[in-house]
């Protein structure tokens, strides 16, 4: 798919994802010569800056980002892409001056809208961009990027979908969710595919459960407002960390075309055995994060954040078991965690297989019998890992854990960010790391029990110590042989 020049117009230009994330992708595409001859970058804000304002702050917010890369000259070709459009989103003034401006011949007919705001803003602004004709497509494609959360929950997320049908065909959405974007993870479906050995060891027989955790060291920062609404689970598990799994559990798609990919993985959620409300506190648990030390740092529990209420129960920490009740998983055990505050800031899929079914070194001095695990590494390091037992050199029988270790890039391969290749497959009209909506609708499915049960129960929450490996679920492992893996080095649990 070749790329099409476009306007990309940014609602929430002015914001904190903008600043990190968005305007630097631009940039480093830009740079790359992956943005097409023609493309603009069409910011909407309510502060009255002028262009040179805007440039100028963009400018800033490179710099930040790069620091020392910098290139004046290079940033002046790609601040000729840069406009800005003075508007409040809530005042239908902002999109029928919109409408006026797009409507300059130095602005593509192709239009991709990036909507970087409130989820409860999403349908007013397209309602809005509807009634002045922007979602048009007489001359030109017309492409809307939303951030996540899609929902508050299963009938929010089915209330927001009904009203932005009104506007747009599926065809024209793009749910975006970052972590898909992530090398690594794109390299989960190559890893599964493209090598034939590990096919036939891919299921019930050889695998002995999953998990897949992603940590974080730092709080909710300024956030509070944000985040004491929504919470962990559905921050991260909800979203993130299901879209993880249906990678590594679907079935070999028919295509590495869009829908092709998308249909394997909702057939993974809609595989996921609903959890009953009896039995919530079986399969999640959660907790906040109480003071601590991160880093030789002391830092304040959840309740001493800025704009957080002394009562809330909201979960810095969740974790659930679910089962996936196919042919292929059937019985095998998957583990999802995130969490604040913890020790270390990781995400990464842990693969644990099955023990041998004959232990035949028990009369050795073999003391470390640790069981095969695949490592795939998301960030900050990014890797695949093999484990296995070998025998120590030397004369007695002693084994130790060798890594074979698939080195995602080489030292002298650049890193990319996520939102460098999502924001050209906007381009490329290329859905594959995009939601359709029957995957947030089943997703939702999942979790919502789980968030119902712990709406009701107000009246306690677990804490763990802000800087450790969160608090002690090890309820929810269905053996005494399974605990969270915490380490991308090889672990013996059973050395003496």
């Amino acid at each position: 798919m070749a790329a099409e020049a476009c306007t990309y117009v940014i609602f929430g230009a002015t914001g904190n994802l903008s600043r990190i994330k968005l305007m630097p992708a631009f940039y480093h595409l830009d740079v790359a010569g992956q943005l097409p001859e023609g493309t603009k970058i069409l910011a909407i804000g309510r502060r009255e800056w002028t262009q040179e304002k805007w440039l100028a702050e963009v400018k800033e917010m490179i710099q930040t980002k790069i620091k020392d890369a910098f290139d004046e000259s290079v940033f002046e070709q790609f601040a000729a892409r840069l406009h800005y459009h003075f508007g409040d989103l809530q005042q239908p003034e902002c999109y029928s001056t919109l409408a006026i401006t797009l409507e300059q011949p130095q602005f593509s007919p192709n239009a991709a809208f990036y909507l970087s705001i409130s989820p409860s803003d999403f349908g007013n602004v397209m309602e809005q961009l509807s009634k002045n004709k922007l979602f048009d497509e007489q001359f030109g494609w017309k492409r809307v990027v939303i951030e996540k959360p899609f929902g508050y929950d299963l009938e929010s997320a089915q209330a927001l979908q009904k009203r932005i049908s009104h506007y747009l065909s599926e065809d024209q959405i793009y749910r975006i969710d970052h972590y898909l974007g992530k090398g690594t993870v794109q390299n989960v479906s190559v890893f599964r595919f493209a090598n034939v050995m590990l096919e036939p060891l891919w299921n019930r027989h050889y695998i002995d459960h999953i998990q897949i955790t992603h940590s974080e060291s730092i709080g909710i920062g300024e956030r509070g407002g944000y985040y004491d609404g929504s919470g962990a689970m559905r921050d991260m598990l909800q979203s993130h960390l299901l879209q993880l799994l249906t990678l590594v559990l679907m079935e070999p798609p028919t295509s590495m075309e869009a829908e092709a990919l998308r249909d394997e993985k909702v057939k993974v959620l809609k595989s996921i055995r609903p959890i009953a409300k009896e039995a919530v506190h079986a399969h999640a648990y959660r907790a906040q994060y109480a003071n601590g030390t991160v880093n030789g740092e002391h830092v304040n529990g959840y309740l001493q954040e800025s704009g957080i209420p002394q009562e809330s129960i909201t979960e810095t920490y969740a974790s659930m078991k679910l089962y996936v009740d196919n042919w292929r998983w059937q019985g095998v055990p998957m583990y999802l965690r995130t969490g604040k505050r913890m020790k270390k800031a990781q995400s990464v899929i842990s693969i644990c297989f099955r023990q041998p079914p004959l232990h035949f070194f028990r009369d050795t001095e073999i003391h470390c019998m640790s069981q095969n695990w695949v490592l795939l590494g998301i960030q900050p390091e990014e890797c695949v890992r093999i484990e296995m037992t070998v025998k120590e050199p030397g004369l007695e029988m002693k084994t130790r854990t060798s890594s074979l270790d698939a080195s995602f890039r080489n030292s002298d391969e650049k890193a990319i960010d996520a939102y460098e290749d999502l924001l050209l497959d906007v381009l490329k009209g290329d859905r594959s790391l995009f939601l359709r909506f029957d995957e947030v609708e089943e997703a939702w499915k999942i979790v919502d029990p789980i968030l119902q049960t712990w709406a009701s129960e107000r009246d306690y929450v677990a804490t763990y110590p802000a800087g450790s490996w969160g608090p002690e679920d090890s309820r929810l492992f269905d053996k005494e042989s399974q605990a969270w893996r915490t380490s991308l080095t090889p672990e013996c649990p059973n050395a003496k």
